[in-house]
């Protein structure tokens, strides 16, 4: 995920109730739900916090006095936009409902 599909992303920045229903149809559990969309969530938080590392890491300023700290107003913008974007399981839960996610139950498959 980079930052122009972050920018797309329709999740809601603010809490929202989601229909159980809706929620556990795929799986008919909603445990199961709950943890396929927590793993998503989990990718999610490391793909953003890689990006963002990835990124504060270009405007790092190395130096051996801690006196010092210079204020970036790109590093500042690069942070104020993640800020602003939506929770991963915020994301993760959208990606659920819209059927962006692939998952399978090796225990259901086995069968």
């Amino acid at each position: 995920m980079k930052a122009n599909d972050l920018k797309n992303v329709k999740a809601p920045v603010s809490t929202t109730t989601i229909n159980r229903n809706e929620f556990d149809q795929k799986t008919e559990n909603i445990y199961e739900a709950i943890s396929i969309v927590s793993k998503r969530a989990i990718q999610i938080n490391a793909e953003i916090k890689k990006e963002l590392l990835e990124k504060l890491e270009e405007f790092a300023t190395y130096n051996d006095s801690l006196d010092e700290v210079f204020e970036n107003k790109e590093q500042i913008e690069v942070s104020k936009f993640y800020e602003k974007l939506p929770k991963p399981h915020a994301m993760a839960v959208i990606e659920w409902l819209e059927d962006k996610i692939y998952h399978r139950n090796t225990e259901k498959d086995g069968e």
